[in-house]
């Protein structure tokens, strides 16, 4: 089978050029030959015999084992009993140890070759001598840059997973990304007046350089995180959680505020407790110190936030067993019935009941088998549990597959027949308001489809329904159902998020405020009524979804409905500030309300006693709508109120008379209808 290979060039004039050529050949095997002592490698049991392998000393073997991390039952002693009975072959201990990470890294391709045109490209001549290491493993299509300094043509840069420096034309290099620069580079541009001033993209976003390399600026200030799953925990205030692609896990309390304060104090509110490519969270909801997370390809953990305590969880294979795939991005599930029952999908489907401590296999292979990639395939992608049933599961595949179990994995059924063959499954969702209920969104973006597919089956999987019907044509990452309210569905695309009010009959943008950016995850705090939105390349939004939950399909006829309005505390500081040089505080209640269709309105406030305190116009436009109260009198207002009242109301140093403390009726009428919401200042 032929290797790929991949080339970039960097063009210094109209004759010179660099090209970076990617070799994935494999080098020769004299040049990875090994000493004797270095002892056993994996390469020695492909071709060994029984006989050879039962005269390896004891010593010689458990050093190779322990070395290559198996467990602790396999030994020399009792795996050459193994061998002996035939049980296992020695080239077993060579495929033990494979995973997707060691495919990566391990392979010893030829990699990066440095190559020099100096006749507009009829010609080229490679320039480095040696191996160039540690720059691309066997993945450099996701790199391959080369960078010329438009001032220096000996000066060149390779971008990889270091930032590598030539100043004699690709010959030789050293690396120039320093402290404060992340790993794995993919962009870089070099100033042309002022060589060595260098702007470089990364994984960990945007640094600059004055010194060529020398001392790096990190300039974070754009949010442009990219993140692949988020979760929220069950505290006050409570706490989001995130995986980022190649910065780890994140975990922050979800009303923490943008500012910089922390570079005074020292204490960001956000923190980093896993390292690699931050993958799925699942919290533990008796003790939100408990939670489960890892980095790609399966390799999570069970992390005790207050003792620090790390315990690596991956289930692992038998000797002689395949091993298991894992998707770079592993679905893992706590059940929502035992909080000590864990859930992780490889290409089967693993099970703990105590914590990540030990693991049963509950399924068969659940995907079509592996393929030959860059990483690894047929692997399972999503996994649910129905909330109705304990045992009542659903899996799907990056390969196309969607099964069911209602058994607690002792036997399987496959679901996916008629659906479009070999998509990936974004998602499977059981539902929380119907038992027979399911969701399944499939994801076509590798394959050049880029078709939304949504799918719901009210019968266990036996027959799907689509429901994408109006979403603009980009594919679908993710689907939630909201828990109080299930006509209403999420649903978060390529390009931007959908809400749905009739389970998918149809859909609208949810926009205000989002862009229209890859949404990957979807996750509610039901308590707080606020849905999360972690996207890929614009970090974690958050919408308060309380109004969007009232609205029933009586309301979608209605003409008029003002949700309900929250309670506010009373403060002597509304309008005043702290001193001569600071904001007045200034308090606001967001009153929504849904119309039927575009129509100017009244807004009224009144207290308690029937008096109007404020009243403005309002031309309301069909769908949802806010208006913003600034919980002040208006003149007239006031003056009503002091007829009434024989009390005396402060003017606030921003010219104000805000509201005293009671309760107050906000009355909206127009389109034909009046509604009313009550409030209370406490």
């Amino acid at each position: 089978m032929k290797e790929w290979e991949e080339s970039v060039a960097a063009v210094y004039d109209d004759n010179t050029v660099y090209a970076v050529h990617d070799n994935q050949f494999r080098r020769p095997k004299s040049d990875k030959a090994t000493k004797e002592s270095e002892g056993l490698q994996k390469e020695d049991f492909k071709t060994m015999g029984t006989d050879a392998f039962l005269k390896l000393s004891d010593k010689q073997l458990n050093d190779f084992l322990k070395t290559n991390n198996f467990q602790e039952k396999y030994r020399a002693e009792n795996v050459k009993q193994m061998v002996r009975s035939g049980a296992v072959k020695p080239a077993d201990l060579a495929k033990y140890p494979e995973n997707a990470n060691s495919q990566l890294f391990d392979t010893p391709v030829i990699g990066a070759e440095v190559y020099k045109s100096t006749d507009g490209g009829l010609s080229w001549k490679k320039q480095n001598e040696d191996y160039i290491d540690g720059l691309y493993y066997s993945y450099g299509y996701y790199f391959a840059q080369i960078t010329v300094d438009p001032s220096n043509v000996d000066k060149v840069y390779l971008a990889g997973v270091p930032l590598l420096k030539s100043d004699d034309g690709g010959k030789t290099y050293s690396a120039v990304n320093e402290d404060n620069v992340h790993s794995d580079h993919h962009a870089l541009w070099i100033n042309p007046n002022r060589s060595g001033h260098l702007i470089n993209g990364n994984d960990g976003g945007l640094n600059i350089s004055y010194d060529d390399g020398k001392s790096w600026i990190k300039n974070n200030s754009p949010i442009v995180g990219q993140f692949y799953a988020i979760n929220v925990d069950n505290r006050e205030p409570y706490n989001v959680y995130g995986g980022l692609q190649d910065n780890g896990v994140w975990m922050g309390p979800h009303n923490a505020e943008e500012n910089r304060e922390w570079h005074q104090s020292g204490q960001y509110p956000w923190k980093s407790i896993l390292g690699g490519d931050g993958m799925q969270v699942q919290i533990d909801h008796r003790n939100s110190n408990i939670v489960y997370t890892g980095f790609q390809f399966g390799n999570y953990f069970r992390i005790d936030l207050g003792s620090g305590k790390r315990d690596y969880i991956q289930p692992k294979h038998v000797l002689g067993e395949s091993p298991y795939r894992f998707n770079w991005q592993t679905p893992i599930l706590l059940s929502s019935h035992n909080q000590d029952i864990l859930y992780l999908g490889g290409n089967k489907l693993h099970r703990s009941l105590n914590q990540g401590g030990d693991w049963e296999t509950i399924s068969p292979d659940l995907t079509k088998g592996g393929k030959k990639g860059n990483v690894a395939y047929g692997t399972l992608t999503t996994i649910s549990e129905s909330t109705f049933k304990f045992g009542l599961l659903y899996a799907g595949s990056d390969d196309g597959l969607v099964h069911i179990s209602k058994n607690g994995g002792g036997s399987w059924e496959s679901l996916s027949d008629t659906f479009p063959k070999d998509l990936w499954v974004s998602r499977v969702a059981a539902s929380k308001h119907k038992k027979e209920r399911v969701y399944v969104t499939l994801n076509g973006y590798r394959w050049d489809d880029f078709t939304p597919y949504i799918y719901v089956s009210e019968d266990y999987g036996k027959t799907w329904n689509s429901i994408s019907n109006n979403i603009p044509t980009s594919p679908v990452n993710v689907i939630l159902e909201d828990p109080e309210n299930e006509n209403l569905l999420f649903v978060g695309t390529d390009n931007g998020l959908y809400v749905s009010f009739n389970r998918g009959e149809s859909w609208e943008v949810l926009d205000n405020g989002l862009p229209y950016v890859a949404v990957h995850d979807l996750v509610i705090q039901e308590k707080a009524k606020h849905l999360l939105v972690g996207t890929h390349g614009r970090s974690i939004y958050q919408i308060d979804i309380s109004s969007l939950q009232q609205m029933t399909p009586e309301a979608l006829l209605s003409k008029l409905k003002i949700f309900g309005l929250a309670d506010i505390k009373n403060s002597t500081r509304w309008g005043n500030a702290r001193n001569s040089w600071s904001r007045p505080q200034t308090p606001g209640l967001d009153i929504s309300f849904y119309s039927s269709k575009k129509s100017p309105y009244t807004a009224t406030v009144l207290s308690d006693d029937d008096i109007v305190v404020s009243e403005t116009e309002i031309n309301g436009e069909k769908g949802f709508n806010i208006l913003s109260f600034d919980v002040a009198f208006s003149k007239i207002g006031k003056d009503n109120y002091l007829k009434q009242h024989k009390t005396k109301l402060s003017e606030a140093e921003d010219g104000k008379t805000y509201l005293p403390k009671g309760k107050y009726t906000v009355q909206i009428s127009g389109n034909g209808a009046t509604e009313t919401q009550t409030f209370s200042i406490e």
